[in-house]
Parts: C-alpha cells; sequence; structure tokens
C-alpha cells in the first residue's frame, strides 16, 4: 500500500468513527457526516460555528473527535428551528450568536472523554487562529477575545494558556459592557429559552463595535494574514460580509417569471443543440485528457470491486433466477427421486430456488459546465470514471450528461432578440448547449474518451440549470425503467448575462426552482445535488457537499454512497 493510499485509509477511518460517535452521542441515527458537514437524515445541520471543521490535512485525532463531539452535542440539546428564527441580521452578531449556541450545547457535555475532546478541538482551533495571523487586525482580536472569554465563563475552564497576554488588553477594554453581560450565560446555560436573549445582547454588542471599527477605518487584513493559507478562518476574515461557514446556491424569486402567463419562456431554440462530447474535441486532445484523466484514477486508487458492490446493495434488487438442486432441505426434486429408491439413505433431494441481483435503477449524471467549473474538470472526470466502471460492473445503465451555453452573453439568440426590436421580458435569451459525455447505452471501454471531454476547457461558458434538469428527466424518462436517479454537480447558482439584463437577475433561479419542485411533486424521479464547495439544500431537498480540492477520491465516493442510501430509504 502506498503513503498515499495509507494516509486515505486513516482519514476514512477517523471519518467513520466520528460519524459513529456523532450519532451514539447526539441519540439519533439518522446523523451522518458528509463531507465535513452534520446531517439529520437528507436534511443539512446548519451548524456554522468556526472550530467544528477542523482542517482536513494536518488536524488531530482529537480535534475531529472534539469537533464530532460539538456537533452531536448541538443536535441534542438545541432547537435548530428555534436558534434561526432568533438569528440577528449583522452578519458578525449572527456569528457571535451561532458561537454561542454552540458553546452553551458543549457546555453540557456529562462524560469526561467528551469535554477532553472538546476542550482539545477548541485549543487546536485558537492555536490555528493565532497562526493564522487574525489576531493582528481589530477585528480578528476583537472576536478572538469574544469566543475566549464567554467559553471560559460559560463552560467554567480557563482561556487557552497562549491566549492570555495577548487579550489582555481588549478584555480590559470590554470590562464594562461586557462583564455585566457573562454571569447569566453560565446561569441560563441549561434553558435555550432562557439563554438566547442574553446571548443576543453579546451578539449585539459586538455589532455595534464592528460597526464602529468600521466607521473608524476600513476593516484591512495584515500582509500575513493575506497569506495566510488557512481556509477555515475565511469565514472570521469575510465576517463583515457574510457568516456562512460555506457558501450556499443562490435563491430568488423573479417577478418576471412571477406575474408571467404562461411560465418560464424561451425567446428562441433555433440555436440551441445537443452534442456527443466527443464531437467537440479534436481526436488527439481527447487521448492526451485521456492519459491525465486515468494517471488521476491511479492516484487516488479507489477500489472499484468494492464500489460496485456497496452500489449493488443500494441500487439492485434479488431476482429469481432458476434452482439450485442437491441440497438437504428446500422443495423436492422430482429430478432425483430416483436416487432415493437407489440410495435410501441419500438426504440430498431437495432444490432452492436462486437469487441473482438484477438492476432495478438508472443513474443519471448531469454536470454544470459553467466557467467556474473548469477548474474542477480532471477531478470530476476521474469521479465519474470510476462511478461508471463501478456501475457498468452492476449492469445498472449510466449517463453522464453536461450543460452550459453556445456563447457568452446571448450570442446569436441575443443577436435575433435585438433584430426583432428587444421586445420586453423575453424569457430565455441565450443559445443552448448540451453535451453527452456518455449515453446509457455505451460502455465504459467505448465511453471514457467522451469523460475525459470534461478537460476540454472552452466548452464551459454559462449555465442554463432548470432546462438542463428538464432535459436530463426527460431522457431518464424516455429510456428507463424502475427507479430514476437524477445527480446534479454544481458548484454555483443558474447564470446568464443577457437573460438576467432583459428579465431580472432570478429569473433562471427561479425555473431551477420550479422544475425541481415539479419533479418532486410528479415523483418523476429522485434528484439530489452535488454542491462541489457549495451547498444545494436552497434548492435540493436531497444533497451534500464535496471537498472539490478531493474529488475522485473515497471520500467524495462515500459522501455520494451516504448520500444515495438517504434519499433512496427516504423516497421508498
Amino acid at each position: 500500500m502506498s503513503a498515499a493510499q495509507a494516509t486515505e485509509r486513516r482519514a476514512q477511518e477517523i471519518r467513520e468513527l466520528c460519524a459513529a460517535s456523532l450519532r451514539a452521542l447526539g441519540a439519533d441515527p439518522r446523523l451522518e457526516l458528509l463531507g465535513s458537514r452534520p446531517y439529520r437524515g437528507t436534511d443539512v445541520l446548519p451548524f456554522n460555528a468556526p472550530h467544528l471543521f477542523p482542517p482536513a490535512a494536518g488536524a488531530a485525532f482529537e480535534s475531529f473527535r472534539g469537533a464530532a463531539d460539538g456537533m452531536a452535542l448541538r443536535a441534542l440539546h438545541s432547537d435548530t428551528a428555534a436558534h434561526l428564527a432568533l438569528l440577528p441580521h449583522s452578519p458578525s452578531a449572527r456569528l457571535v450568536f451561532e458561537v454561542l449556541e454552540q458553546f452553551r450545547c458543549e457546555s453540557l457535555a456529562t462524560l469526561p472523554g467528551v469535554t477532553a475532546n472538546l476542550r482539545a478541538r477548541h485549543v487546536a482551533w485558537s492555536k490555528e487562529y493565532l497562526a493564522s495571523g487574525l489576531t493582528e487586525t481589530a477585528l480578528g482580536i476583537l472576536l478572538y477575545t469574544i469566543f475566549q472569554v464567554t467559553r471560559s465563563r460559560i463552560s467554567g475552564e480557563p482561556v487557552v494558556h497562549e491566549s492570555e497576554d495577548l487579550i489582555e488588553a481588549t478584555r480590559a477594554n470590554l470590562s464594562s459592557t461586557l462583564g455585566p453581560l457573562l454571569p447569566p450565560l453560565r446561569r441560563h446555560k441549561r434553558s435555550q429559552a432562557d439563554f438566547a436573549p442574553h446571548a443576543l445582547l453579546v451578539a449585539d454588542l459586538v455589532a455595534e463595535a464592528v460597526s464602529a471599527l468600521e466607521s473608524r477605518a476600513p476593516a484591512r487584513t495584515t500582509a500575513r494574514a493575506r497569506q495566510s493559507t488557512a481556509a477555515d478562518f475565511s469565514l472570521l476574515v469575510d465576517v463583515e460580509h457574510d457568516a456562512a461557514a460555506i457558501g450556499a446556491l443562490g435563491t430568488g424569486t423573479s417577478s418576471t417569471l412571477a406575474r408571467a402567463a404562461n411560465g418560464y419562456a424561451v425567446f428562441t431554440c433555433a440555436h440551441d443543440k445537443v452534442s456527443p462530447a466527443t464531437a467537440l474535441v479534436r481526436e488527439e486532445l481527447l487521448r492526451g485528457y485521456r492519459e491525465r484523466v486515468a494517471e488521476r484514477v491511479r492516484t487516488e486508487a479507489v477500489n472499484v470491486a468494492m464500489l460496485a458492490r456497496k452500489l449493488q446493495g443500494l441500487l439492485c434488487v434479488p431476482e429469481r433466477s432458476g434452482h439450485d438442486s442437491g441440497a438437504e432441505e428446500g422443495l423436492l426434486d422430482a429430478t432425483r427421486l430416483g436416487q432415493l429408491i437407489a440410495s435410501p439413505t441419500e438426504r440430498r433431494l431437495f432444490k432452492t430456488e436462486r437469487f441473482e441481483p438484477s438492476a432495478a435503477a438508472t443513474l443519471t449524471f448531469l454536470v454544470d459546465c459553467s466557467g467556474s467549473m473548469k477548474e474542477h474538470s480532471e477531478g470530476l472526470a476521474a469521479f465519474l470514471d470510476v462511478l461508471v466502471r463501478a456501475l457498468e460492473r452492476i449492469d445498472v445503465p449510466c449517463e453522464v450528461l453536461g450543460y452550459t451555453t453556445g456563447a457568452w452573453n446571448g450570442g446569436r439568440a441575443l443577436k435575433d432578440w435585438r433584430r426583432a426590436g428587444s421586445p420586453q421580458h423575453p424569457g430565455r435569451l441565450n443559445e443552448l448547449s448540451h453535451l453527452v459525455f456518455k449515453d446509457a447505452a455505451t460502455p465504459w471501454r467505448t465511453g471514457r474518451l467522451g469523460l475525459a471531454a470534461m478537460l476540454k476547457s472552452t466548452l464551459y461558458r454559462e449555465g442554463i440549470d432548470g432546462e438542463a434538469v428538464r432535459w436530463a428527466l426527460g431522457r431518464l424518462e424516455a429510456g428507463s425503467e424502475g427507479r430514476r436517479i437524477l445527480v446534479v454537480v454544481s458548484d454555483g447558482s443558474p447564470a446568464d448575462g443577457a437573460t438576467a439584463n432583459a428579465n431580472d437577475e432570478n429569473y433562471l433561479q427561479h425555473d431551477l426552482a420550479n422544475v425541481l419542485h415539479e419533479a418532486e411533486a410528479a415523483g418523476r424521479a429522485t434528484v439530489v445535488g452535488l454542491g462541489l464547495g457549495l451547498d444545494m439544500s436552497p434548492y435540493f431537498r436531497r444533497s451534500t457537499i464535496l471537498d472539490a480540492q478531493r474529488l475522485g477520491g473515497s471520500e467524495t465516493v462515500r459522501d455520494l454512497l451516504v448520500l444515495l442510501e438517504h434519499s433512496l430509504r427516504a423516497t421508498r
């Protein structure tokens, strides 16, 4: 086993142990970790306290256990709906309110081992924060001091030793305003309803302090902070803009679409096309791309046979395929009665029914080929290559489709609209380019060049997601029986500049929401979303977040398997 494989196997073991700990301590078998995000069934739990997300590389096992234990205690002791209903509007206040609720839940730990794990994670996170350089900014040191002081007061534990001298001046400046707010936090920690008003007062205090800082001078990071590679602290760097730990798919209601009598409109389909991806890439380029994908697959070293067995358990059903004779019990086998006469002691006179797994589903992967997806193309091609091979082993039909536009900013469709006098609210105003990377009838050995075509950077333009989902669902329904599963892979919201300018900015988002709602209501297929570093739950009832930097590895494959298992169980 190579060092990379050993490292990946150890990382997978840690994730499985943490997921088991999450379910056990949270007293809920539906709890699961997909990537680093906690889920209850198919619903992502909006836990955004930054210390719950250790860095994927370099963090000790105790950090992961502490984060999992913190999530479990939050799931056990916090009413998510009540918490979300009270979230302040200010981003900085939302962040503080989120962290205080997390500290409250963690302070309710009763097992010494859990308390030790939580402390280890807090100390590790504090050191990561210090190493990032964020404490060199006024905003960074303010937040760090607030987190250290409030956790110490709520839990009764001392602040991290390395922080004592650093935060002393800021703590002294806050003593007159923050000091009176701290005792109620500890006093009411066992009641979320009683704790929340006092936590909101602390959050408002921080929001006022941040506002004062911004009024004196724009918040700036030092050169050291700008050069920091501690991506886990993006939440804190950008706190004045957004308190979300992971980006979420943008949503919105389109007034144009809401008022339209005939619903979603398309100005012209004259320039739309559906193309085999291989037809758009020169053969010598394709072969070079294929070598890159194959090398990526070898590097990730996913066990395809094991993956096939796991997919078989999800997507196949036992089907009667005959009988096995010569059994000592079962149905009497008339063809062996002569043996009973020849040998009265013979007992192998029976037959048993034989069952073999039979494919009971069809999968379609629909890949967003908008411009921002170019950077993920190689990892995504390797990820899908492994899945297609595994699905072929168990005879489950599989398609890989893509969607983009034929041009940037409208192309020929926009020119046609202008020649027509630019009528108001024309609807979709670009030319679609739908791509077939591999169709259901093509085996992997033949279709692998099509998957490699994902590496062609000029294919990637803009994204009309709603129409792409309609197209993929139509292909699923036309060519398959049994359960239909559509997996949409994306890293952003629908976007087309020409359509947004001629209608309104939410026109395509609104249509995507409508398409998914209609598909769900009609039971046309099980539709799930794979977000590359993106939370797709605002649109997709069943979704997960994949680590875009680790595509093709066993972690992302495992996350997809867990999502499929939960989704199929929910729709049976």
